[in-house]
């Protein structure tokens, strides 16, 4: 190989220090001997490396200038790949111009200007009025509630209580078994499912006995309800589910439809649903207290953990929370939740995963616990919290210790704190400690199973509601949660229900159960504008803990989910806020809001500054909207480009369809039998689409038709308008046309709408054979009277193979044989959100819509490492995840002690510890049903092979230093430079860099791709840093000097004949082994 180095520049030692210029022209014809021979020096001993003109007696010349100062300016070279880069920018901007007609479409709605107004958008009246709407919707379900509890009041307290009741199996005996009722359903789509208006329905936790006296007492008297129900849907038809929650776990609700349990079992208990949790009880804080002394191991300490989470399950984003184990000294089971924090979906989360992680040791001392437990709650630290009831919950095997001097010290005489207690397994303590603890600090103590002792503490904190009567009679409005029986998503309004009878000379204390009124959010949307405010304006709603209630952005991606759904207003507005899930826009927002009254709910309005205005056409003449409507016939497609409508509400009886083409023929047959003018149409909507679809049929007859877009090298071109029309021009085109029909829900609309200039979007080529394409499009911005208005937004799909041709072309200088085609020269074109767009690279041919990241890693790296792109990471709240087997998570059936022959027939065996253990073990298998099934599939009677999740994207975008950069890649022994040059008016950097001839080099990988985020100890920590406020109760019902506690420690264990635990000892191992067969 022939290596020839030319000095075309030297300077005397003296002057080299300050600015000093060398230039070495390195010419070669092996890559590799060139990069080793020439490349070096300049990596190591220059501070920058620009590629320079060199001219070289070889056929591919490789030229550096080495730069020992950085004020040194740069090389004719860097001004030359300036000059590229302002070549592509006005070769789009001319060819865009010329074929999308954006100027003459500006023109035309100039022309038509007599026949449309500006209306202005008023936020504060906005937001008003819809919130009076939304009061006012709200009001008629509160009037439906406020019937429903009364008449269920009045029929508990006039109901005789039979003791000897019986369950008919024939229909012929007190309570009849409603399974054997033969009803018709006919299908109700505001229901989503078969339904019989002239029954209710009941369902029952698989846990309960039906035949138990106080459940068919239950049945009997609510089945009275059903004319309150029926009446309440005679006079109002929009109502959906009514429903009477009861304290025993029966749930009656109206229309009566067949409960769709899952394919496994039915886990469904109401005492768990969000809707009852909220209206059972006042807010809570709570600090849970878990024995981890030595004598608190296997089966007991899994009772006790299992029991600890299920009592988790009872509390609500109203409650605050914190869990500690103790044994010779308390600490938080979540180290960094140092106090009480919200009981939402994500903390319990991960107190539960905490909880699964704790092990027994060390001895018993109750008072290190409670000193734990009221440092918690009776702290004055200005920390959030829910205010209202405190609450100790102690889970333990058993002890001697009453900690009477800390109760001294904390509690006593005023009570403010409750303490529960709850004694697990198999142990020899007198359990007289622990009743005495509760008892005496207005709690109680629960002995038997835990789903019975979650219900009975809330009974004893229903209390002060039941004594507070009319006063507590408030409805309150859930957070959003997936309906049960396949509704969707949906709020219910809540009016507890109370035990009016005497007990003796004084009024019962019990809280019956919650009534429910369900309402879709569909219902609540229908009363909000949607189209005046544009493609980015919205009206969003929130609850007093910041959950949304209304946003754009509320949609989460698994169904039938037994969680609610809780996405924080923030976390959509600012770590989500994208809509395009590939690019983040920075852009203006203006906000207002106001409450709802009779609700704790708040409404508020975003609206970009450029929809200030919008516009109203005026079609009222008839024969104009003949006329107008001639360019959204069929016949015209074919000379005029194929028309996509807009799949919105525009008349009563326009029957929608996910096929556009079949929507609008629908429409057009509609217009036939109905005028535009009819009362059954939205006047303002078809209004507009008339006026637009007349609009963009002008840009097609004038500019579109008389254009060869294939020697521009377009595919298509296209316009879209807020009206709702969508023009495809040519006809064929329309054919790979897989844009939204909506354009307030199509990606390149809104980004153009919310940024200035050409938007380019790549799109990953779907095989080898497939065709990749690049759409660009711009907002068409209109002065009217000096308003600015967006109302369109017009663009084309490009070819791919022509533009790349082109863009070789435009990036490279006719003189010099350094042209942006060159091999060893990479040319891109990269957008906003780092995917590639363009590359003179035949290899990069496939790889067009890629993230550059996974192109060339080490040039991504150094673009955002250099500050051309920054990143945001955006958390997703409502990501659906695939469960992972673990050993640790419980996904395998858990397993179960089976005696064989030889211990059955043992009778040492029967009598022995290990006897009572493997009882208990069977029969707290029943109340913990995740023991005998699989956790990742039954969650409350869901079945999913899903699990929420929280999952984590990283986003790029440009940063606002400076349009072009200069930048040295130090990789080692095969560094490079490379130059980057924002292209105006475009989303599109122009990079230029050499080829990286190593294999490798050692960078942070950078990556788009969302991935699940596991929460580690560092998480939940920043969660609790960053504590959003949140607006506490507007009323609390957690004291009242009327409380009876002479009832508290009557719990009792479960008692069993011998007969009995033999039964369940020999059949219940062999019922297990038999479903697992089925599992």
């Amino acid at each position: 190989m022939q290596l020839q180095i030319v000095a075309r520049a030297t300077l005397k030692a003296s002057t080299l220090s300050k600015k000093a210029v060398l230039s070495l022209c390195c010419c070669k014809k092996n890559e590799a001997s060139l990069h080793k021979t020439c490349g070096n020096p300049c990596a190591v001993y220059c501070y920058f490396c620009y590629i320079t003109d060199c001219f070289c007696e070889t056929d591919t010349p490789i030229c550096f200038v080495c730069f020992a100062l950085c004020d040194s300016q740069p090389p004719v070279f860097i001004h030359r790949m300036m000059h590229w880069a302002r070549r592509i920018e006005q070769e789009i901007d001319r060819v865009f111009q010329h074929i999308t007609g954006a100027q003459q479409l500006k023109g035309i709605y100039n022309e038509e200007r007599r026949r449309f107004s500006l209306v202005k958008n008023q936020p504060r009246k906005i937001v008003e009025k819809v919130a009076s709407d939304i009061e006012k919707l709200l009001a008629k379900k509160r009037k439906a509630l406020d019937r429903l509890a009364s008449e269920a009041e009045r029929l508990q307290r006039e109901h005789l209580w039979q003791d000897e009741i019986k369950y008919s199996m024939d229909g012929e005996g007190e309570v009849e078994n409603p399974s054997h009722i033969k009803l018709e359903f006919v299908y109700d789509p505001n229901f989503k499912n078969n339904v019989n208006y002239s029954y209710t329905a009941v369902q029952i936790p698989t846990d309960i006995y039906k035949g138990a006296p106080v459940i068919l007492n239950e049945l009997n008297w609510t089945q009275a309800l059903e004319k309150v129900f029926m009446e309440n849907s005679r006079e109002d038809p929009s109502l959906l589910w009514q429903a009477f929650g009861s304290a025993t776990g029966v749930t009656r609700y109206y229309p009566a439809t067949p409960w769709k349990a899952p394919d496994k079992i039915d886990l469904y208990d109401v005492r768990r649903r969000p809707w009852y949790i909220q209206g059972a009880s006042s807010p809570k804080d709570m600090v849970i207290l878990v024995d981890v002394s030595g004598s608190v191991s296997g089966l007991t300490l899994k009772l006790i953990k299992a029991s600890v989470m299920e009592m988790l399950d009872t509390l609500s984003d109203d409650d605050y929370v914190n869990v500690a184990r103790f044994n010779e000294k308390a600490v938080a089971v979540v180290p960094c939740f140092s106090h009480l924090v919200q009981a939402n979906v994500r903390n319990k989360k991960i107190f539960k995963d905490a909880v699964q992680q704790m092990q027994a040791k060390g001895t018993t001392d109750y008072k290190s616990g409670f000193h734990f437990a009221f440092n918690q709650l009776l702290n004055k630290t200005n920390v959030p919290r829910a205010n209202c009831n405190k609450i100790i919950m102690l889970f333990t095997d058993g002890g001697e210790d009453r900690a009477q001097d800390v109760f001294m010290q904390y509690n006593w005489p005023n009570k403010t704190v409750r303490v529960f207690t709850f004694s697990v397994g198999q142990h020899n303590y007198d359990v007289t400690p622990l009743q005495w603890i509760a008892c005496t600090n207005k709690g109680d103590c629960g002995l038997s199973r835990i789903s019975v002792f979650c219900q009975e503490y809330l009974d004893v904190l229903g209390r002060p509601m039941v004594l507070a009567g009319s006063e507590a009679k408030q409805v309150q409005w859930t957070n959003v949660y997936q309906d049960a029986l396949g509704l969707g998503m949906v709020v219910t309004g809540t009016l507890p229900v109370f035990n009016l009878t005497m007990d003796g000379n004084s009024q019962n204390q019990l809280i019956l159960g919650v009534m429910g009124v369900d309402v879709h959010l569909d219902e609540i949307k229908r009363l909000t504008p949607r189209y005046n405010l544009g493609a980015n304006g919205y009206i969003f709603a929130i609850d007093p803990n910041g959950y949304l209630l209304l946003h754009p952005n509320l949609q989460p991606k698994l169904v039938n989910l037994p969680e609610p759904v809780t996405l924080d207003f923030l976390d959509a507005e600012l770590e989500d806020s994208n809509k395009e899930e590939r690019y983040i826009d920075e852009v203006y927002r203006g906000y207002t809001w106001t409450p709802i009254n009779g609700t704790d709910y708040s409404l508020g309005l975003v609206l970009p500054p450029y929809n200030e205005y919008y516009i109203k056409a005026d079609l009222s003449d008839v024969m104009l909207q003949l006329q107008y409507m001639q360019s959204l016939l069929p016949s015209s497609f074919e000379s005029s480009g194929h028309v996509f409508l807009a799949p919105r509400e525009y008349c009563k009886r326009l029957q929608l369809s996910d096929n556009n083409t079949q929507f609008l023929q629908n429409f057009l047959s509609l217009m036939l039998d109905l005028s535009p003018e009819s009362d059954e149409c939205d006047h303002g909507l078809i209004h507009n689409l008339i006026f637009d679809s007349r609009i963009i049929g002008q840009l097609a007859s004038r500019v579109w038709k008389n254009k060869d877009l294939n020697s521009y090298g377009f595919l298509a071109v296209f316009a879209s308008t807020d009206g709702g029309i969508t023009r495809v021009f040519p006809n064929i085109a329309a054919e790979l046309w897989d844009e939204d029909p909506e354009p307030f829900n199509s990606n390149f609309y809104r980004r153009s709408l919310d940024n200035k200039g050409y938007m380019f979007r790549s799109t990953l080529r779907s095989s080898e054979n497939g065709t990749s394409e690049i759409v660009v499009s711009s907002a068409v911005e209109v002065n009217i009277a000096g308003k600015l208005l967006r109302p369109a937004v017009v663009g084309g799909k490009l070819d791919l193979e022509a533009w790349v041709d082109k863009f070789k072309i435009l990036a490279s200088n006719m003189s010099d044989s350094r042209q942006g085609s060159h091999k060893e020269l990479g040319c891109y074109l990269i957008d906003d959100g780092g995917f590639l767009v363009m590359s003179n690279q035949a290899d990069h041919f496939q790889k067009i819509g890629v993230f550059f990241g996974d192109v060339d890693a080490p040039l991504m790296y150094a673009l955002y490492n250099n500050s051309i792109f920054t990143r945001r990471q955006s958390f997703q709240y409502q990501s659906a995840c695939e469960p992972v087997s673990s050993s640790h998570t419980g996904a395998a059936p858990r397993g179960v002690f089976v005696p064989s022959i030889a211990d059955v027939l043992s009778l040492a065996w029967w009598t022995s510890t290990m006897a009572w253990s493997v009882f208990q073990q069977l029969l707290y298998g029943l109340a913990y049903n995740s023991w005998l099934y699989q956790a990742d599939v039954l969650i409350e009677g869901f079945e999913t092979k899903e699990s929420s999740c929280v999952t984590i994207q990283s986003q790029f975008y440009f940063t606002n230093t400076t349009n072009s950069y200069n930048m040295l890649q130090d990789c080692g022994n095969c560094s490079r430079l490379f130059h980057a040059k924002r292209i105006e008016n475009t989303n599109l950097l122009f990079v230029v860099a050499e080829k990286l001839l190593c294999q490798s080099c050692e960078i942070e990988t950078l990556t788009q791709v969302r991935t699940e985020c596991i929460l580690s100890e560092e998480n939940p920590c920043e969660v609790l840093n960053n504590t959003r406020y949140r607006k506490g109760p507007t009323s609390c019902f957690d004291y009242s000097a009327l409380e009876n506690t002479s009832e508290c420690g009557r719990g009792h264990s479960l008692q069993s004949s011998i007969g009995v635990l033999l039964f369940i000892q020999l059949t219940l191992p062999l019922f297990h082994l038999s479903h697992m067969q089925t599992l």
